[in-house]
Protein backbone atom coordinates (compact mmCIF):
# COMPACT_ATOMS: atom_id res chain seq x y z
CA UNK A 1 0.00 0.00 0.00
CA UNK A 2 1.86 3.69 -0.86
CA UNK A 3 1.36 6.52 1.03
CA UNK A 4 0.45 9.58 -0.82
CA UNK A 5 -0.40 13.03 0.26
CA UNK A 6 -2.00 15.73 -2.62
CA UNK A 7 -1.16 19.41 -0.53
CA UNK A 8 -4.81 21.00 -0.60
CA UNK A 9 -4.43 25.21 -2.18
CA UNK A 10 -4.10 26.67 1.26
CA UNK A 11 -2.27 24.52 3.31
CA UNK A 12 1.84 24.96 4.68
CA UNK A 13 4.08 22.89 3.89
CA UNK A 14 4.32 22.14 7.38
CA UNK A 15 1.04 20.87 7.84
CA UNK A 16 1.59 18.52 4.62
CA UNK A 17 4.74 16.83 6.37
CA UNK A 18 2.57 16.42 9.00
CA UNK A 19 -0.22 14.82 7.62
CA UNK A 20 2.26 12.59 5.61
CA UNK A 21 3.99 11.18 8.92
CA UNK A 22 0.61 10.24 10.68
CA UNK A 23 -0.46 8.58 7.53
CA UNK A 24 2.95 6.99 7.47
CA UNK A 25 2.53 5.84 11.05
CA UNK A 26 -0.94 4.91 10.61
CA UNK A 27 -0.24 2.19 7.95
CA UNK A 28 2.46 0.36 10.28
CA UNK A 29 5.09 0.41 7.13
CA UNK A 30 7.73 1.94 9.80
CA UNK A 31 7.34 -0.88 12.20
CA UNK A 32 7.08 -3.81 10.18
CA UNK A 33 10.48 -3.02 8.17
CA UNK A 34 11.80 -2.26 11.63
CA UNK A 35 11.22 -5.73 12.60
CA UNK A 36 12.89 -7.11 9.69
CA UNK A 37 16.32 -5.33 9.95
CA UNK A 38 18.01 -8.01 11.73
CA UNK A 39 17.49 -11.43 11.49
CA UNK A 40 16.40 -13.49 14.79
CA UNK A 41 16.65 -17.44 15.16
CA UNK A 42 13.43 -19.16 15.92
CA UNK A 43 12.68 -19.94 19.46
CA UNK A 44 13.20 -23.67 20.27
CA UNK A 45 10.21 -25.53 21.66
CA UNK A 46 11.67 -25.48 25.18
CA UNK A 47 12.02 -21.28 25.23
CA UNK A 48 8.21 -21.16 23.57
CA UNK A 49 7.19 -23.13 26.85
CA UNK A 50 9.34 -21.86 29.32
CA UNK A 51 8.15 -18.35 28.17
CA UNK A 52 4.35 -19.32 27.92
CA UNK A 53 4.65 -20.79 31.90
CA UNK A 54 6.36 -17.59 32.90
CA UNK A 55 3.58 -15.48 31.16
CA UNK A 56 0.78 -17.59 32.93
CA UNK A 57 2.79 -17.13 36.28
CA UNK A 58 2.95 -13.48 36.10
CA UNK A 59 -0.62 -13.04 35.09
CA UNK A 60 -1.73 -15.01 38.02
CA UNK A 61 0.20 -13.19 40.25
CA UNK A 62 -1.09 -10.11 38.76
CA UNK A 63 -4.56 -11.07 39.41
CA UNK A 64 -4.54 -12.21 42.65
CA UNK A 65 -2.72 -8.93 43.62
CA UNK A 66 -5.50 -6.83 41.32
CA UNK A 67 -8.25 -6.97 43.99
CA UNK A 68 -5.79 -5.76 47.74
Amino acid sequence: MKVTVIKNKKESNERCITRFNKLVQASRKLFALRSKRFHTKKLRKWQVRDGAILREMHRAKREKTRFY
